[in-house]
């Protein structure tokens, strides 16, 4: 249901951005495929839609396709960006309702500053990191003595999740190689 309830947001917020992208009003509001759709619109590949639905990497991925969906629309300024991220995404109510904005269909995706540069270089080791350490494996230093005499107390070994399952973090910010 809290799904659902997203996806409806979502759609409220975004189904005239939708049109002027030449697309259709209701594929803003179908769940998993208005996804796919916003990536077509914001010039970003198909497989992002995975991310925005991995736990941990969403919290990083979606912020990204809000800002990605207000630059589509002429919206590139740093300032819009911060508003677009403090706002939650709401910012894409402000552009789909009340500002009068065009549809830039054949952008610039590379960022024009170096900093921009940094910023998308380090958010992807972000996000790489974090799908590796939360679903892959991650580096564990033993806390406390064990039963098992091998593992002393600072021994470092490496735990894969994919034979002893994932572990949802214990916090509600996880960052990544904790």
């Amino acid at each position: 249901m809290f799904l659902l309830i997203l996806q409806l947001i979502h759609g409220l917020g975004t189904w005239k951005l939708y049109i002027k992208a030449d697309r259709q009003a209701w594929e803003a509001f179908v769940p998993i495929y208005n996804a796919v759709i916003l990536m077509k619109i914001i010039s970003r590949p198909w497989w992002w839609v995975i991310l925005m639905f991995l736990p941990i990497v969403n919290l990083i991925m979606i912020p990204a396709a809000w800002v990605e969906t207000a630059r589509a629309f002429g919206k590139d300024s740093k300032l819009d960006a911060l508003i677009c991220i403090i706002t939650l995404g709401f910012y894409l109510y402000y552009l789909n309702y009340i500002e009068d904005v065009k549809y830039i269909e054949n952008r610039r995706l590379k960022p024009k500053t170096s900093a921009g540069e940094w910023i998308t270089s380090i958010l992807f080791a972000i996000v790489a990191a974090t799908i590796v350490h939360t679903y892959f494996f991650q580096p564990f230093v033993i806390p406390s003595s064990s039963l098992e005499k091998s593992l002393l107390v600072g021994d470092f070994l490496i735990v894969s999740k994919i034979h002893y399952g994932a572990r949802g973090p214990m916090t509600t910010v996880a960052t990544p190689m904790v």
